[in-house]
């Protein structure tokens, strides 16, 4: 959290490094660790060994390029191809590379420019007497090369834009695989696996709503689940294809008290498949779609208690230090040992965070999650360090941009919530915060920029602000996608920092907190006109529930209730 006095910034500076004097900065001690000197031509170094790519199709972002920078050219980074995959890696237990391979990737870690946080610096111009001092020859030289290279160039754009209309059209009303392959609408969710990875087989049940009601895709249409037929178990099932482990309970609720928009299309569900309840898939039972309700009902669902604060009762009159149990879902991403990043528990074994945070050395045995603590290091009795299983982040991610700026944590073991330990509730699909809603940011994160990260859990209050105010001309225009969601002051004052990144912005509604973001960039510190960007959750919903689901497919949990199994009173 800062509150600068007008010190000039860095421009898109991921939130949590700093660029000062050519050198990338890391708070808390981790400069060290992840500092090194920028040099032009400098070298890097991977493991490609190291990493497993997991790919994995997803629409739930709009396919929109947003620029880097405001007006200034990016350093170069490093192996732009691991962005094309979301990258999953686990423990060295469970991998193949050499054993000459990691000593030196971790070692390169602390010599290289780190390539989870991109950052920039304005072009330096030539001066005049270096421009004199080009010869005739090397005028006309230079003006060959620059025709060559431009016609190359646009050969290139034509034959890539070729391909790509050509492949765009074949896919018009269709489902893309990861793999480009291309199937019909109606496949997806039919039961059957057509994409190589069975990715048209995931993401084929969502709550939806300010009410959180039940929907199934069939035949290329998102329907409502009526009540009628319904077997209260089979909300075990659904929870599973969300990618949680757990199931709290389904209800009903009269079709009337909705949202117009999913009255439209309904279909019950009737369990006709033999064999463990673990094993069906709620969207391949037998299905009738219907135009009303016969029980003038539709199904709730929820799968995990979360969202509550039980451990905090205090009303804060001024301040910003946090109290134990005030942002019980706040990790601490450790980084060798270091304070690096913030994140949220989304659930038992996930942890969200940003993927500029991880891009780059999302090694998973050199990261552990702290949970339960608002001071560092550590002096909370009941703060723990969890040991992380494998690593996600968004597959259209880029180093250079600023969209698509989400990860995924899978921890070891799963939490145990205690009121110090508790997840905070992801939105649901279709689900709209106002601007100007007031919500809060937390964070270890300095509190001016370039400064170091604080010891004590800092928290703000701050106002959403809309797309259209943040994307005017003297804020942040043509920078803000649909992917993207700002909040803060325009006047400056308050916002999150250096240190900050990846952490929540945190929105109460109805006595229930929500992940409405995640903090991504911004142009310094609580500047003028500069509030904070955040990556928005509701836009990244179909990846979040994509990854989950297809660890619970690949490695099942027992499905159990989440007040008998996860809670610890």
């Amino acid at each position: 959290m800062a509150n600068p006095d007008g010190q000039e910034a860095e421009v898109g500076v991921p939130a949590e490094a700093g660029l000062m004097n050519g050198v990338l900065e890391a708070p808390a001690g981790g400069e060290e660790n992840i500092a090194t000197q920028i040099q032009a031509g400098g070298t890097e170094q991977t493991c490609p060994s190291r990493i497993e790519v997991l790919s994995v199709g997803d629409e739930d972002h709009p396919a929109l390029d947003t620029p880097s920078t405001l007006n200034v050219n990016t350093l170069e980074s490093h192996n732009g191809s691991l962005a094309g995959e979301n990258s999953t890696n686990k423990p060295a237990a469970q991998t193949t590379e050499s054993t000459e391979c990691q000593p030196d990737a971790l070692n390169n870690i602390q010599t290289q420019p780190s390539p989870a946080m991109p950052v920039t610096k304005v072009q330096p111009f030539l001066s005049a007497d270096l421009v004199e001092e080009k010869t005739l020859r090397g005028r006309l030289f230079a003006r060959r090369m620059e025709l060559l290279i431009g016609a190359c160039a646009s050969l290139g754009v034509i034959l890539v834009l070729g391909i790509g209309l050509g492949v765009g059209l074949s896919c018009v009303g269709k489902f893309r695989c990861s793999s480009s392959r291309c199937i019909s609408s109606t496949a997806q969710c039919d039961g059957h696996v057509d994409c190589e990875h069975g990715e048209d087989e995931l993401s084929c049940v969502r709550v939806s709503g300010k009410s959180s009601v039940l929907q199934v895709l069939s035949e290329g249409v998102w329907s409502t689940v009526c009540s009628e037929d319904w077997d209260p178990e089979l909300g075990f099932s659904a929870c599973k294809q969300l990618g949680y482990s757990s199931y709290v309970r389904s209800g009903s609720l009269l079709l009337s008290n909705i949202e117009q928009e999913y009255q439209n299309s309904l279909v019950s569900i009737n369990l006709s498949q033999p064999g463990p309840l673990q094993a069906i898939k709620i969207h391949n039972s037998t299905n009738l779609s219907r135009t009303e309700c016969s029980s003038g009902k539709v199904i709730t669902l929820k799968c995990l208690e979360c969202g509550s604060r039980p451990q905090f009762s205090t009303r804060i009159v001024g301040g910003n230090l946090s109290l134990e149990g005030q942002f019980p879902w706040q990790v601490s991403l450790q980084f060798q040992n270091e304070h690096l990043c913030g994140g949220s528990i989304v659930a038992t074994r996930w942890i969200l965070t940003a993927a500029h945070c991880v891009y780059g050395f999302a090694f998973p045995q050199v990261w552990t999650v702290l949970v339960g603590l608002t001071e560092q290091p550590v002096s909370v009795s009941g703060a723990k360090y969890l040991s992380v299983e494998k690593i996600i982040y968004h597959a259209r991610y880029r180093p250079k941009g600023l969209d698509y700026d989400i990860a995924l944590l899978k921890l070891v073991e799963p939490l145990a919530f205690n009121g110090l330990v508790e997840p905070i509730c992801l939105p649901n699909f279709g689900e709209e915060f106002e601007d100007g809603k007031m919500c809060w940011i937390s964070g270890w994160g300095a509190t001016e920029d370039g400064g170091e990260a604080s010891v004590s859990l800092h928290s703000a209050r701050v106002p959403l602000i809309s797309a259209k105010a943040c994307s005017q001309p003297e804020v942040y225009q043509g920078y803000i996608s649909p992917g993207m969601i700002c909040a803060g002051y325009l006047e400056g004052g308050t916002d999150s920092c250096q240190g900050d990144s990846g952490g929540p912005l945190a929105c109460e509604d109805s006595s229930v907190w929500k992940l409405v973001g995640a903090t991504s960039w911004g142009q310094g510190c609580a500047e003028r006109n500069k509030p904070g960007v955040y990556t928005r959750i509701t836009q990244a919903l179909t990846w979040i529930h994509q990854q989950m689901e297809r660890e619970e497919t690949l490695n099942p949990s027992p499905v159990s209730s989440d007040n008998m199994n996860n809670r610890q009173d």
